[in-house]
């Protein structure tokens, strides 16, 4: 199953993706005893999984929405370190003993096909393609073997970096959390059309030029891993978003180091997940307004 957080008609809630691929079933009016916002229906539990598998109709045609991200603001929105051997290789970096994780601002997401913002205090925006897992239920201490249990579904993210801002401090979330430059979705897969996420393609491409491409099976900590180190430090919620690392092939490993700039067009996509296909825009009066717009929306 395919959940979404969309918005059609100035109302935004959440659905599932149609089995033919044809839009999104509207759960407001399949299921309306179900939550409209995706971190209360998650909270809800496999009941509410069941009653979104079993809704059909009716079915909005996806050039009538916008696709939101599938999480809109998450309890927690982490992000881990050079888990990549060629990554670690292509930063000048030893291969880390342990995981290195950080923290995003939920700010810094935005949607599938929105606009990246290219900020005006920098011109050092990288992309960095990273399969993404979403937390199904509150876990605390999660052993290795049973992390699977905890997981609602896997989406694409854009773990877009601001790399001057990046470096500023030892825990890199500065430059990890500048508004809208960190798309997520286009929706939530649940574990049963995904399989092993460990043997997943990843691809990236800036203005059609292939930038990254890999597998999830050559991560250093498997997602199992990154679930039982995180919780047992503190409890994972519903809707916490986990970012599993980039591959190689980010613009500041190239030589010379390519940074986004506006205009550029971003596109990311994860096998059995979906694609995000983002413009890079520079900041203005008239994003800050759009941004401000979006987020009273969902307040």
């Amino acid at each position: 199953m395919k959940l979404a957080t969309f918005t059609e008609g100035n109302f935004t809630r959440i659905g599932r993706v149609a089995e033919d691929m044809s839009g999104i079933v509207d759960l407001a009016k399949a299921a309306p005893e179900l939550p409209q916002e995706m971190v209360a229906f998650l909270s809800r539990g496999e009941e509410a999984m069941a009653r979104a598998r079993a809704a059909d109709s009716p079915v909005i045609p996806f050039e009538r929405l916008v696709l939101e991200s599938p999480v809109l603001r998450p309890p927690k929105f982490l992000g881990i370190g050079m888990n990549y051997a060629a990554h670690v290789a292509e930063a000048g970096h030893e291969r880390p003993a342990n995981q290195m994780w950080f923290a995003k601002q939920p700010l810094s997401i935005t949607g599938p096909r929105d606009p990246i913002v290219l900020p005006e205090i920098s011109r050092a925006l990288d992309y960095e393609c990273e399969l993404a897992i979403v937390i199904g239920r509150t876990c605390h201490r999660v052993p290795v073997e049973e992390a699977h249990e905890v997981v609602a579904g896997y989406t694409v993210c854009n773990d877009g970096s601001v790399r001057d801002w990046q470096f500023k401090s030892p825990t890199t979330m500065l430059g990890k959390s500048f508004d809208n430059t960190s798309p997520v979705g286009p929706w939530i897969v649940t574990p049963d059309e995904i399989g092993d996420p460990h043997d997943l393609g990843l691809k990236t491409w800036v203005n059609g030029e292939l930038r990254q491409d890999a597998r999830t099976s050559q991560l250093l900590f498997n997602c199992w891993e990154m679930i039982a180190e995180l919780s047992a430090a503190f409890t994972l919620e519903p809707g916490d978003i986990l970012a599993t690392g980039t591959p190689q092939g980010v613009g500041a490993a190239m030589k010379p180091m390519q940074f986004l700039k506006a205009g550029d067009v971003v596109r990311m996509e994860i096998e059995k997940i979906g694609m995000l296909e983002n413009p890079v825009v520079a900041e203005g009066p008239e994003i800050v307004s759009m941004f401000y717009k979006y987020i009273k929306t969902i307040d």
